[in-house]
């Protein structure tokens, strides 16, 4: 018998975040889809880069500035956090140099990995230990300090033509 997969039931606060998420799975599938397609590694680098510094970035400001300080100093999903968005962030850069499909695959891998962790593991953890006041004050924090692109992503590469 198979066992159903629920969606998870995200608290209001943390639900912008989560929404993020789902751009990022839609991130490394598309660029997933962009290799199977042939496109070509000087495309999928840029459209890497471009969603670095118009969503990656600034998600990880609003986990790194407003979730960690509410964890416990040294806790170790905190350090996974910041290990794992290091990670990313040293592979993104490095695409900059160089782009080959490995690294594009590992990319996409831990993306999604990264992102399963903090919505299955640290997210749920959040919401037990934080108060309804402290999540309220998270999302005045992710409020104040939005994801936002000054542009559009227009080639859609992931499309089989």
């Amino acid at each position: 018998m198979k066992q159903e997969i629920k969606p998870i039931k995200r608290s209001e606060q943390l639900a912008p975040l989560s929404r993020e998420h789902h751009d990022g799975l839609l991130f490394a599938w598309k660029i997933k889809q962009g290799l199977e397609n042939k496109t070509s590694l000087e495309q999928l680098r840029n459209y890497t880069m471009w969603y670095w510094r118009n969503h990656i970035k600034q998600h990880f400001y609003q986990e790194e500035k407003i979730l960690i300080p509410y964890m416990p100093k040294g806790h170790a999903m905190a350090v996974r956090l910041k290990e794992e968005h290091d990670h990313i962030r040293e592979l993104i850069l490095g695409l900059d140099e160089e782009a080959d499909k490995q690294s594009l695959l590992i990319l996409c891998d831990l993306v999604t990995k990264h992102i399963r962790f903090e919505e299955r593991e640290l997210f749920a953890y959040l919401e037990e230990l934080l108060t309804k006041e402290q999540l309220d004050n998270v999302f005045v924090e992710i409020e104040k300090h939005p994801v936002t692109s000054e542009t559009e992503w227009t080639e859609e590469f992931w499309v089989r033509k």
